[in-house]
């Protein structure tokens, strides 16, 4: 299983006709935010495979195109905030949004409002790992747990109930995007416990099988 993950930034190399020739072999394009619609609609086409996203901190309201259509979300896509979606056999979840850093914006949650997401999430994972033997496969968030890949500032802080989330579920991946990375001795991949934690900025391609070596092992303090 071969996933395209892509978060925040538009490539010029991903949004090209050539796009189909080059990743003709992902099965999978999830996105983790901040994207503009038209560009995660793009990939569905040229890729023709499914495309499940959440939404960054600058996703809210519609997004209008030069042609003059407005778009409200990505069509062929499934938006997975709070839900779990079991696709190509895999079992997957999302969290939009970012730490609340400005008082009722949209698609910003504080620690508080974003652990009751995380909650709603409680009962089909019990019963994912009833029937299936685990409860989750991925899960996709824009922003990291606190304190891995994350910023000293509120607007990139991370959220601690992430780390909670993969104590008990134990995905096998968590996929994020909102933390831009220029400098390449930044971490990328980080092992939390069971997990594999990576910031796709802007894109990361994963094989589902043959997790990437982690750079940095998580020790809480």
């Amino acid at each position: 299983m071969k996933i395209l993950a892509v978060s925040d930034r538009v490539l010029e190399h991903l949004y090209a006709v050539h796009v189909q020739q080059t990743y003709a072999d992902v099965d999978l394009i999830l996105g983790c935010g901040d994207l503009p619609f038209y560009y995660l609609d793009f990939l569905v086409c040229a890729l023709d495979v499914p495309l499940l996203y959440v939404r960054g901190n600058h996703d809210a309201g519609p997004q209008y195109t030069i042609d003059g259509r407005t778009l409200t979300g990505v069509q062929g896509g499934i938006d997975v905030h709070g839900r779990v979606v079991h696709i190509n056999g895999l079992l997957i979840a999302g969290l939009e949004g970012s730490m609340r850093y400005r008082p009722g914006a949209p698609l910003m949650y504080t620690e508080a409002e974003m652990t009751m997401e995380a909650l709603r999430l409680a009962p089909t994972l019990l019963f994912n790992r009833f029937r299936h033997g685990r409860a989750l496969d991925i899960l996709m968030t824009h922003s990291p747990p606190r304190g891995v890949h994350d910023r000293p500032d509120r607007a990139h802080t991370g959220f601690r109930v992430f780390h909670r989330f993969i104590r008990f579920f134990r995905p096998r991946y968590l996929l994020h995007g909102h933390i831009h990375v220029y400098r390449p001795d930044a971490f990328r991949v980080t092992r939390v416990a069971d997990t594999t934690v990576i910031n796709v900025y802007p894109y990361h391609i994963l094989n589902y099988d043959s997790p990437p070596e982690p750079e940095a092992v998580y020790s809480p303090s």
